[in-house]
């Protein structure tokens, strides 16, 4: 089947991908009630809502999911439905659903989920949070190298290598931004006092989650270049969306805005 036609419905992404969509699924239904304190609660926290971490953070993850849902159908049914791969997939999922409940529960507590060592429980949780953001970010690793070898998947040549390409990316460079995030004691680099609004990222100064931002979606900006059916423009479209993450990464560390200007 060619990704230019597939289209599928929920009821395939059920089959394909059960664990994957139904977490996707619990992810999305859980805006309600998060959308509903965020409306009651007038906590700020940093200068936001104390609930729009946790809501920005249901809404990346369940895309990332129902996107790793969607791709994980080019995978062999035989691997998709191996005791090791579903094992894989329940240690993706439960990880997602621990750094939401540790990102919810720091902002019912009024609290910084991110960066905030002020005391040894905070600060094993911190620790925790950085080992299921791994794991979950894996879930593209392995589908991609899973789609990579399965030499009948029914894509065109150029797809099947957008995708795979595009899965592994998200993981090497989400590492690599993430990684070094989480070893400082924030994502800006140098003072902010102004921001983009709805992304937040400052007009400033650097802001690491620019590049963070724009690894994580390699997932879905990449493959886009299969539709083009040439490996050529693939390999340039890979590389060219690298050199954006690695230079908006290098911007950031400079200390020097994205966009800059008046927030």
């Amino acid at each position: 089947m060619m990704l230019t036609s597939a289209r599928p419905a929920p009821n395939q992404l059920w089959q394909t991908a059960p664990a994957l969509t139904a977490t996707a699924a619990l992810v999305t239904l859980a805006l309600i009630p998060l959308s509903t304190a965020m409306a009651l609660d007038t906590r700020l926290l940093q200068g936001d809502p104390v609930w729009l971490k946790p809501v920005k953070f249901h809404i990346a993850i369940a895309i990332y999911l129902i996107t790793l849902a969607f791709f994980a159908r080019f995978i062999p049914i035989a691997t998709r439905e191996s005791r090791r791969f579903r094992a894989f997939i329940a240690v993706v999922c439960t990880s997602a659903l621990l750094e939401l409940l540790w990102v919810g529960g720091a902002a019912s507590a009024g609290t910084a989920s991110h960066f905030n060592v002020a005391n040894p429980v905070m600060a094993i949780a911190y620790g925790l949070a950085g080992l299921f953001a791994v794991l979950l970010t894996s879930g593209s690793l392995g589908i991609g190298v899973a789609v990579w070898r399965n030499r009948d998947s029914g894509l065109a040549p150029a797809q099947h290598l957008a995708i795979s390409i595009g899965l592994v990316l998200t993981f090497l460079l989400t590492v690599i931004v993430a990684g070094t995030l989480s070893s400082g004691s924030g994502h800006f680099i140098g003072t902010s006092t102004r921001n983009l609004p709805v992304f937040g990222w400052s007009r400033d100064a650097g802001d690491l989650r620019v590049a963070h931002f724009f690894a994580t979606h390699a997932l879905q900006a990449v493959p886009l270049a299969g539709l083009t059916g040439s490996r050529t423009i693939v390999i340039a479209a890979a590389a060219a969306y690298t050199a954006l993450v690695l230079a908006t990464f290098a911007q950031a560390l400079a200390g020097l805005p994205f966009l800059p200007g008046p927030g």
